[in-house]
Formats: structure tokens, sequence, C-alpha cells
């Protein structure tokens, strides 16, 4: 596991996706760059889009 993982946050909902976690529970595997999440993708919380993600510091 890298250092260079990101987390991404939800603006709407404020849900994370860790790059390390990936989202396994919808079809994202652990250690998927957020550019390589599909544009299909919807946050599980609350159903936003990619684009309304936001990387953020931890």
């Amino acid at each position: 596991m890298s250092d260079n993982n990101k987390t991404w946050m939800c603006l709407i909902c404020g849900w994370m996706y860790d790059e390390a976690q990936g989202d396994p529970e919808h079809g994202i595997a652990p250690g998927t760059a957020w550019a390589d999440v599909p544009m299909n993708w919807t946050c599980p919380e609350c159903g936003a889009r990619k684009e309304d993600f936001e990387m953020v510091q931890i």
C-alpha cells in the first residue's frame, strides 16, 4: 500500500472514497485510483455523481 492513495469526499453528504479501500460493495476494488472509477459510479450514500466529489487531505 503506497502513500500516494488519495481520499475523495462527496460534497453532498460527506461520504469518503479512499483509493486504498476502494468500494468493493459497489464493484470498485481496493487500490482503485479515482481516475479509474467509472464515470457512471455514484455515491453509495446519496447517489451523487463523481463530479460532486472533491479530493481532501486526511
